[in-house]
């Protein structure tokens, strides 16, 4: 295992509110590189700064809000390095608010980004439906013995608690829990949210159904939806992977923080020999 002391982003500009999201500079560093190639980013730390992007867009008023559903659409490589990230408030409202964002490198679009961000209210009277709570990281096997043929980066910048045995080398269905070891960004302590988007994108690992030394399962996005907010560091997820007959596949994953279950996650999947 590496031993990784950089945060997955550098801001590379200097502007005059540090927590204005319409315009930012970032470089993307190690940490971000992903299983599959040496040069692109894993998806969850640019899903993470997308939401980051449009949790801090403002509110029409101060009223409390929650994002309810993010939904990151991957249009090609997103490799490390420069990228920019923008952000904005598409359908503005009292309510119901649709928010957007993008992550650009070099001359083209590499993600784009949105989500669903509502008012919050009191319902805990009628709190219903969650599944029960998954056992929590402290009853898991903590570290990570990096299967042959799964690149570093990434991997080596959290902190795994595996469930039941579980490895990324094993077949899924598979359970555990994700900690973030570096800051999303440089400098500030991450949100939750985003804690629990660079967690989601994990799905697919847990979950590996194939090889990867001798398959591609690669997500073309990432849908979560949430019930409530999450808290703490770490993010359980419980994923399993369904691989069609003709190069399709999906993933899906409940969401849990210390408290029980706090979402769902979809991905799409291409399968492909390498």
């Amino acid at each position: 295992m590496i031993s990784v002391v950089d945060a997955f982003y550098r801001r590379t500009d200097d502007p005059t509110d540090p927590t204005d999201p319409t315009g930012a500079g970032f470089d993307a560093t190690r940490s971000t590189t992903g299983p599959w190639f040496a040069d692109a980013q894993h998806m969850g730390p640019p899903s993470a700064l997308l939401t980051r992007a449009m949790r801090r867009l403002p509110a029409r008023d101060d009223a409390p809000r929650r994002i309810a559903r993010v939904t990151v659409e991957v249009l090609g490589t997103v490799p490390a390095g420069p990228v920019t990230v923008t952000a904005q408030v598409e359908r503005p409202g009292r309510t119901i608010e649709l928010l957007s964002a993008t992550m650009r490198a070099g001359d083209r679009d590499v993600l784009r980004a949105r989500a669903w961000r509502l008012a919050a209210g009191d319902t805990a009277a009628v709190e219903q439906g969650a599944v029960e709570p998954m056992p929590g990281p402290d009853t898991g096997s903590i570290g990570l013995d990096r299967p042959d043929g799964w690149l570093p980066g990434f991997l080596d910048a959290v902190e795994w608690s595996w469930l039941d045995g579980s490895r990324l080398a094993d077949p899924g269905p598979g359970r555990g829990w994700v900690r973030m070891r570096v800051p999303l960004v440089d400098g500030e302590q991450p949100d939750p949210l985003e804690r629990l988007m660079v967690a989601a994108d994990c799905a697919n690992g847990f979950a590996a159904p194939l090889d990867v030394r001798e398959w591609l399962f690669v997500n073309t996005e990432l849908t979560v939806h949430l019930h409530r907010a999450p808290a703490g560091e770490w993010i359980g997820v419980d994923a399993a992977t369904v691989v069609g007959p003709d190069g399709l596949g999906t993933c899906s994953a409940t969401l849990f923080d210390g408290h029980g279950q706090v979402g769902r996650i979809a991905q799409a999947l291409t399968v492909r020999a390498r």
